[in-house]
């Protein structure tokens, strides 16, 4: 399916954004008119940009104050760019590697060399799909262990030829079936967050849609850790979490589950969770693809820079103590009471 660059499929709607949709409805008419009669007028032509600025004044008012359970969605949105988009727009030379040379090839994590502006990089990124059947095949860009396993053999041949490492990460969660539990699901993503910790060359990590729990953590042991300004990232998705604690996920327990999850962007920087927030084109990611690879580009470049004027161990202790120190918390005692305020009166 083929990736609007300005106006959204009218075949996916996002709720909160329908005052905008009737904007564009009459942009798409004004349009056609002007199309089908070439004598344009001042008043058309005037009444046309003032459409174009009520568009953009909405959408920038609506993104701006987006709730946790909206920014679900916006992360969810069909048109949303992924993994091979990317590539596609940042990438040159990207050669794809595949299979973990013990059981097969995960089509839901994507692994290749490539240059990345002035950097020769391994890029691996979990791939949802497209159409019905590539959907099915990624299984909704829910990896089994053979993903990580792949993912993770690439990363050492990253590492023996010194070549840093990016990682894009867009996945509910990991693949939770019955085959990719008895392949060794929890233990390959275990082996990955131990030696992705030890990786002697610049890791740079990037949440580009959803960030769901270990599935995603298992691609994100990095030096730098990013997300997109309407992604999420967090330790289970907001259905999840309400079934467990209501029995239930509908709209009204989807939406207070996202609340407390604090999962965007925002409430990951606050916690210190990541380390920079890219942003992206007004009105989402899907919207206009091509900014939105331009300014995932900028970001990532910007930090490999800095990483790659790093001493290797440095680096690995570096990284290894920000993981440490998360939620890492101090108590304060309130000092004890004098002689004279214990004595009972």
């Amino acid at each position: 399916m083929p990736i609007h660059s300005e106006v959204m499929s009218t075949f996916y709607q996002l709720g909160f954004e329908r005052p905008v949709i009737e904007v564009e409805r009459e942009i798409d008419r004004l349009e056609q008119s002007l199309r089908d009669n070439p004598e344009q007028t001042t008043d058309q032509i005037g009444a046309l940009e003032t459409l174009r600025s009520t568009r953009a004044s909405l959408l920038h008012d609506l993104y701006k104050k987006l709730k946790p359970w909206d920014t679900v969605r916006v992360a969810r949105h069909p048109n949303r760019p992924q993994t091979r988009d990317y590539i596609a727009m940042m990438c040159r030379d990207f050669a794809e590697l595949h299979g973990d040379r013990r059981f097969g090839d995960d089509p839901a994590l994507v692994c290749g060399f490539g240059r990345l502006g002035p950097f020769k990089v391994l890029l691996v990124g979990h791939q949802k799909g497209r159409t019905t059947q590539e959907k099915l095949a990624c299984h909704f860009g829910c990896a089994h262990p053979e993903g990580y396993r792949k993912a993770l053999a690439k990363m050492k041949l990253a590492e023996k030829f010194g070549v840093p490492i990016v990682t894009l990460v867009d996945t509910p969660g990991a693949y939770p079936g019955l085959g990719a539990e008895e392949r060794g699901q929890a233990e390959a993503i275990a082996v990955n967050l131990r030696e992705m910790s030890r990786l002697a060359v610049p890791i740079v990590s990037v949440v580009i849609g959803e960030g769901g729990s270990g599935g995603a953590l298992g691609i994100a042991v990095s030096d730098r850790v990013g997300m997109m300004r309407n992604a999420w990232y967090s330790v289970i998705s907001p259905e999840g979490c309400a079934a467990i604690l209501w029995k239930q996920a509908n709209e009204t327990t989807n939406n207070s589950a996202a609340n407390a999850l604090k999962l965007t962007a925002a409430d990951n920087t606050e916690l210190s969770i990541i380390d920079g927030v890219v942003d992206e084109p007004l009105g989402g990611a899907h919207r206009d693809p091509k900014r939105a690879a331009e300014l995932l580009q900028e970001w990532i470049v910007t930090q490999l820079q800095e990483l790659d004027r790093r001493d290797p161990r440095v680096l690995v202790q570096q990284r290894y103590d920000r993981f440490r120190k998360m939620g890492k918390f101090q108590e304060n005692t309130p000092p004890p009471a004098s002689a004279e305020e214990a004595q009972p009166a």
